[in-house]
């Protein structure tokens, strides 16, 4: 068994390795690679030998995302300083062909160049997809910076982020939820309904199961996003687990902020009657 003072020492040096500067000045390289299509950039900071996965599957960046220049109406990354990996959100309202794109990045402690990258990149029919609506609701949230003595622990922050996916497969959980009580599914709020006592009670379905979850926590932000498989998202592919992100901002234990964005095979994801973008 390690010494408890030991794992402390050596969670001490992956931070240290991993500062925030460090990973920030990552997360905005990609994006202003990604808003000029400059594909040469992207390849500096990902490993010759890791893989780029764009909605699941391993593509060439020359001939992908990366390489598409984007005009971004907004732009929001987390920095995960012990995992050594980030988060970005990307919305793409206003460019000729609309995007939301969600980016994950790994690394390995004081190297630049990511071990994985990973991308949920949604536009029409997709999922719910309005990336004006997006925008929208967005823009009336605050993502401020915490201050240090009401920061959660990354154990609080991503158990809330766990009883809502929980909450797929079990009815019997409990998910933590304030005001203002709604989720951002694509580019449409779903409101719930927020209890005199200050609880957001929300409509689950009871008998989903989630076959991965991959976080990146930033306690100083309150914010987790976890990629993951999300089984019977596309009615055309049965059960098979479609590309998802969902990333939370949790005050006070509690969910304060979900922006959902879920990518399909089929246009409309099987489902003639969802509403499409304006």
């Amino acid at each position: 068994m390690i010494p408890s003072i030991l794992l402390l020492s050596l969670a001490a040096i992956v931070s240290a390795d991993c500062p925030r500067s460090f990973l920030k000045n990552l997360t905005e390289t990609y994006v202003r690679a990604q808003a000029v299509g400059d594909y040469d950039t992207f390849l500096s900071i990902i490993n010759p030998t890791s893989g780029y996965r764009e909605n699941g599957f391993l593509v060439s960046i020359p001939d992908s995302m990366p390489a598409i220049p984007v005009h971004i109406d907004f732009t929001r990354s987390v920095h995960d300083t012990v995992q050594c990996a980030t988060f970005t959100e990307i919305i793409a309202a206003t460019d000729p062909h609309p995007y939301v794109i969600h980016t994950r990045m790994e690394f390995s402690p004081g190297d630049p160049q990511a071990r994985l990258i990973e991308s949920v990149i949604t536009d029409k029919g997709d999922w719910y997809f309005n990336a004006k609506g997006t925008l929208a609701l967005n823009a009336r949230e605050s993502w401020e910076a915490i201050p240090k003595e009401k920061q959660e622990s990354r154990e609080v922050i991503r158990g809330v982020a766990d009883s809502y996916f929980d909450r797929f497969g079990n009815a019997s959980v409990v998910v933590p939820w304030g005001a203002p009580c709604y989720r951002v599914e694509g580019g449409f709020a779903v409101n719930g309904n927020l209890t005199a006592s200050g609880d957001c009670i929300q409509e689950f379905p009871d008998s989903i199961y989630f076959p991965y979850r991959r976080y990146v926590i930033d306690q100083e932000y309150g914010a987790v996003d976890v990629f993951v498989g999300f089984p019977g998202l596309d009615s055309t592919e049965a059960d098979k687990p479609m590309p998802d992100s969902h990333l939370f901002r949790v005050e006070g234990a509690k969910i304060k902020y979900v922006h959902t964005n879920s990518a399909c095979v089929s246009d409309g994801c099987g489902n003639a009657t969802m509403p499409q973008p304006t």
